[in-house]
């Protein structure tokens, strides 16, 4: 994992933090909710190769441990 990803992950984690403070201080809420799911599932769509890396690394040394 490169260190690109990362400030890729804190860059959205900070735009969303601010969207988020300035919607719920309009009193919109419920779009200050939906831009919290929607940076939550691009920052997990940019983690699933890397998960699915992981996983497949798991099992490598599970079978070659049995």
């Amino acid at each position: 994992m490169g260190i690109q990803i990362l400030i890729k992950i804190g860059a959205v984690g900070i735009l969303v933090a601010l969207l988020n403070q300035v919607l719920k201080h309009s009193g919109k809420e419920e779009h200050a909710y939906l831009l919290n799911l929607a940076g939550l599932i691009i920052v997990l769509s940019w983690l699933i190769p890397y998960i699915k890396d992981l996983f497949n690394a798991i099992s490598e040394i599970m079978s070659i441990g049995g």
